[in-house]
């Protein structure tokens, strides 16, 4: 009985992954980059492309490319480095250029870090460059670094901070590890946060209990979701709730890698649970929610980067609720997604020889 039920386990694992969607665009390969890890336009049109192991780019519509010195040092490897890029609201006026990237520190610990600097655009150089956020406190380990950024409407930076596949910092309320935090632009902790009355770390804190947030983006009503990675199943699309916590390492719709079982979300309401979640994984990379009227068909929805399952997993959002859509198969592992000025979808792919791709429709 047991081996029939392994079976028909196994079958279903096959059987219940959705098929790939017919895709409604077409792909325009721009250049490629050694592990690209993000993006993010320009006022002029053109990107700032960011790569792992250190580099940071200009790079045209057409494919130009052009290095960007004064790049703060990273700690490579594992899951570490250069990762995400956030321009300033006010940008075109400040030219404040934000990146974020794994920090080395002492006794062979590392940690997420963030700094804003100012980006000459004529001496393609960062100059004036400072280290606003760290995570606390800095852990041994390569993983999880999650370091997403992202600007709201009233200016105030948002972070995501992994687990660094630590557990149980997630639930702990004196380290900023396995959370959301809502900052201001020179990195304090915002007015306003669910815990700013208990200082410190504690008042950066928006949400608590993720794993390894990699992506999050707000939605047309104003209301924040964000993808993060399940252990050994179980990735989640959250609604993101002011003070909420999703439960991480105590519940988890995956298990450990090692086997052992987490109890589920449904055995635990105090936690919130996801609006989304997947097994077989689809590792997401980044998560989009796409505005512009190029793909009618996506306005308002997520847009997924899938790096294990190598495709962009469109989830349709209504209100409080979302269900995969579509999942279009790209056929390699996808590190970003971004929203073009034009309305366009933009795609990195990841690991060496990773390509920036164009996606417009076919008609």
């Amino acid at each position: 009985m047991r081996q029939l039920i392994l079976i028909a386990t196994a079958l279903c694992l096959v059987a219940c992954e959705p098929a790939a969607s017919e895709p409604p665009f077409k792909t325009t390969e721009i250049t490629s980059f050694n592990e690209p890890w993000a993006m993010a336009f320009l006022p002029d049109g053109r990107m700032l492309v960011t790569e792992k192991s250190g580099q940071a780019f200009v790079v045209s519509e057409s494919g130009e490319k052009a290095e960007i010195a004064g790049v703060p040092a990273v700690d490579y490897g594992g899951q570490g480095g250069l990762g995400d890029v956030a321009l300033h609201p006010s940008f075109a006026e400040n030219g404040m250029v934000y990146l974020s990237f794994a920090e080395a520190g002492d006794d062979n610990t590392r940690g997420a870090a963030i700094s804003r600097s100012t980006l000459d655009l004529d001496a393609l150089e960062l100059t004036g460059t400072e280290i606003i956020w760290r995570q606390v406190p800095k852990v041994t380990g390569k993983g999880h670094y999650g370091h997403r950024m992202l600007f709201d409407d009233e200016g105030f930076l948002w972070v995501t901070n992994g687990d660094r596949q630590k557990f149980d910092p997630s639930q702990d309320m004196q380290s900023s590890m396995g959370k959301i935090l809502r900052l201001n632009d020179d990195g304090t902790a915002a007015a306003g946060n669910p815990f700013e009355d208990q200082g410190g770390v504690t008042a950066e804190i928006w949400s608590s209990g993720h794993r390894n947030p990699l992506g999050f983006d707000f939605d047309m009503s104003g209301q924040l979701w964000n993808v993060e990675m399940g252990p050994r199943g179980g990735d989640e699309l959250n609604l993101v709730i002011r003070g909420a916590n999703y439960g991480y390492p105590i519940v988890s719709n995956g298990r450990h890698y090692s086997g052992r079982d987490i109890p589920d979300h449904d055995t635990r309401p105090e936690f919130e649970e996801p609006k989304v979640w997947w097994t077989p994984v689809i590792s997401p990379g980044n998560l989009e929610i796409y505005t512009a009227d190029v793909f009618p068909e996506w306005k308002g929805h997520a847009l997924i980067a899938g790096l294990s399952s190598q495709a962009l997993v469109l989830v349709e959002l209504s209100g409080d609720s979302a269900k995969e859509k579509a999942r279009y198969d790209m056929g390699k592992r996808i590190r970003s997604v971004e929203q073009g000025p034009d309305g366009a979808v933009w795609l990195l792919e990841d690991q060496t020889g990773g390509r920036l791709l164009k996606l417009t429709p076919k008609n």
